[in-house]
């Protein structure tokens, strides 16, 4: 803990007002420790990373400070930006951070794409104090024409990212640095940078990402409850919580132990698809629980609708994807169910951080495992956890893409850009800097840029791809699979998947949405909508896209740990006790060794155990060449090798492997989901995708542990 001088008390320094706010009006006899050290660092300006449990009171944390800083420095307009990944916990912060900014006379205001466009004139001329808003937004403000940049967005001196991890883990993240230096090149001064999260494995290093070009000139800290840095991740205080794991065997009993336990208690159930929600939100219903439901594909309304009759009653159940995973307030919850497990333990970090508010009341979670291996990975995931471990939190490599989309960006929102210059518009920093030329000169080339007396405008192929709507598809960084909007009348209901209204299926075209069956009555192909009317049962829920990544070298070795003994330290039912004795006797012998990893031949297939995740084994595979299957891809426990393989082969092949991993193969159709590798050469746009699918650390790590071979004569 830094030292504090003698006799003082770091909440002195807010502002008398606030502080009067905070024992008067929230009744708060003191600051929590996060809020008190976070007070000092914030009011000087430094960046800093404030880590507390999901409720740990972050946003207050930021919040007061920054308050007490505008006050202090007289600043005004808009010059606090807070920055989430989901609108929906936007829209759930605003009054919140309103209400404080109210104590000094000042205001906070909401804009993303759901804002109305009379809000967005009132904003325009009467810019409020703190305005809150997602990357994409913002950066639409950016190129907009109706926006005057340097009005509204030219006082800005700190930004608060909310729930940093989730930006920093994907291309949001590389979107978010990238809009933040143009933002700092406009107003012409460094902005302070303040990132909120929960628990995570490498704090400093998301410290040093989120300062953006320059982090060695910028002051900065991490702040958490009762730390300061420097501190490394195992000074940061361990979790707790009553965690118990159960084997149900499939939904249909997850839904029915659902609907006996903990009955007058409001429960969230988490599910890591929307298929699954869907399903056992209808199988909740069958059973008379008051069940309401939320994940992306359910329109706005009707999440909306979910989650405040959720916040207001008692005996119900509410089901979710990771929709409900961040800070979104859905009241006072009781309980925190999972199926099955989640694949990251920074993620069941979030989902059981959403219980133990009350105060005399502690974290918990229940588990609800429907098939052998997922009870496996759930045990595989509390051991990490158990242990005290997070996930470090890494920016996927090689953002080519994002490059080329926040050079077409910069060309909008500056009308014309220098064909020398243009780097200085993200600060030097790395890639958005010289080092992209190659991609400069291909956009010219294909005529997304043109180029005229050394500047540079937007081409015709970049008002082709992506000039409707005002550029509107330039400020996403992310894409989604084009889906239809199911309506019940003039209700909008959601979207479902085009494949569940165009496959063969006997009897009447029935859908699953919002836990309930429709009928579908009508389709509009040209408008992309379906219309239903409600039915008793018989819906189907499908999306297309994996919802499910490959897991961790981390975890899958944490997996193997449990196939070879080891119980996580939590509590186990007896159907899970017996379930995990049963997946020792049937998988352990053939998959599993304690020395090392273990190559199988049997007259089905050779197989390399190898228990080092999707990624590790993609470069695995792809490294051996001809001697991997290939027709089987890789999974997460293992590589499938040629039936014909010789004992010969796969002992030089193994000798070399060490000194010759190579780039995962990557199907160039793939390509097609990476949002603007129109943009880019083929050829780049592959190797994108094969630089992210990589892992040359686990497969190394692999590659050089000894391998008991099982090869009959």
């Amino acid at each position: 803990m830094q030292e504090q001088p003698s006799g003082t008390d770091p909440v002195d320094r807010l502002d008398p007002v606030v502080l009067h706010h905070i024992v008067n009006t929230l009744g708060w006899p003191d600051l929590r420790p996060l809020q008190k050290a976070a007070v000092g660092p914030l009011m000087d300006g430094e960046d800093a990373i404030l880590l507390a449990p999901t409720a740990g009171g972050k946003t207050e944390a930021a919040t007061f400070p920054l308050l007490s800083a505008m006050r202090e420095n007289r600043w005004t307009g808009t010059s606090v930006l807070y920055l989430a990944p989901l609108k929906a916990l936007l829209n759930n912060l605003v009054h919140r951070v309103d209400s404080y900014a109210q104590w000094l006379g000042r205001r906070a205001a909401l804009w993303h794409g759901d804002t109305p466009e009379s809000v967005r004139r009132r904003i325009r001329t009467d810019s409020p104090d703190f305005l809150l808003t997602t990357p994409e937004s913002l950066e639409a403000m950016l190129i907009s024409v109706k926006t005057d940049h340097a009005h509204m967005l030219g006082g800005v001196r700190a930004v608060v990212v909310d729930e940093v991890h989730a930006f920093a883990g994907d291309d949001r993240g590389w979107h978010l640095l990238a809009v933040l230096e143009r933002l700092e090149r406009l107003t012409g001064h460094r902005i302070q940078r303040i990132g909120l999260s929960a628990t995570v494995g490498n704090p400093d290093t998301l410290l040093t990402w989120l300062q953006g070009a320059c982090p060695s000139e910028r002051p900065g800290r991490v702040v958490a409850p009762g730390v300061i840095l420097p501190a490394s991740a195992s000074e940061l205080p361990r979790p707790a919580g009553e965690v118990e794991l159960d084997y149900v065997g499939s939904l249909a009993n997850a839904a029915k132990v659902i609907s006996a336990l903990h009955q007058g208690e409001k429960r969230l159930v988490f599910c890591d698809s929307r298929k699954q929600v869907e399903e056992l939100g209808a199988a909740l219903r069958a059973r008379d629980v008051t069940v309401f439901l939320s994940h992306a594909s359910l329109s706005t309304d009707e999440r909306a609708r979910s989650e405040q009759a959720f916040a207001e009653a008692r005996d119900c159940v509410i089901v979710s994807t990771s929709t409900l995973e961040l800070g979104i307030d859905v009241g006072d919850l009781d309980r925190v169910i999972q199926i099955d497990s989640p694949s990251s333990v920074a993620s069941f970090l979030q989902r059981i951080g959403r219980t133990g508010r009350r105060a005399g009341t502690s974290r918990n979670c229940l588990f609800l495992a429907t098939r052998p291996d997922l009870l496996l990975q759930a045990a595989g995931m509390l051991s990490l956890w158990a242990r005290g471990w997070v996930e470090p939190v890494t920016p996927p490599p090689s953002p080519r893409h994002l490059v080329a989309q926040q050079i077409l960006a910069v060309t909008l929102q500056e009308h014309r850009i220098g064909d020398r210059l243009w780097p200085e518009q993200w600060n030097g920093l790395a890639p958005f800097d010289r080092s992209a030329s190659p991609l400069l000169s291909h956009l010219v080339s294909e005529g997304f840029l043109d180029s005229d007396g050394g500047m540079l405008f937007i081409g015709p192929e970049a008002e082709k791809h992506f000039g409707r709507r005002h550029f509107m598809e330039l400020t996403a960084s992310f894409t989604a699979p084009p889906e239809f909007t199911v309506l019940a009348g003039r209700t909008e209901i959601g979207t479902t998947d085009p494949s569940i209204l165009t496959e063969e299926r006997p009897g009447p075209r029935r859908l699953l949405l919002a836990g309930r069956s429709w009928q579908v009555t009508f389709i509009d192909w040209a408008r992309r909508r379906a219309f239903v009317e409600p039915v008793e049962d018989g819906g189907v829920a499908k999306w297309q896209g994996s919802e499910a990544r490959g897991l961790s070298y981390a975890l899958t070795r944490a997996m193997r740990e449990v196939l070879l003994g080891t119980d996580p330290d939590v509590k186990l039912t007896r159907r899970a006790t017996a379930a995990l004795a049963e997946l020792r006797m049937d998988r352990a012998p053939h998959e599993v060794h304690p020395a090392g990893t273990l190559l199988v031949r049997d007259a089905d297939a050779a197989r390399w155990w190898t228990w080092a995740g999707y990624r590790a084994n993609a470069t695995l595979a792809s490294s051996l060449g001809n001697l991997a299957d290939p027709v089987q891809r890789p999974t997460d426990t293992h590589i499938r090798l040629r039936q014909d393989l010789s004992l010969a082969d796969w002992k030089a092949a193994r000798a070399e492997l060490p000194d010759s991993l190579t780039l995962p193969t990557v199907d160039p159709r793939a390509v097609r989901g990476l949002k603007f590798s129109v943009a880019l050469p083929p050829r780049i746009a592959t190797a994108t995708l094969a630089e992210r699918l990589a892992d040359f650390d686990g497969a190394l790590r692999t590659a050089k542990e000894p391998v008991r071979v099982e090869w009959p004569a």
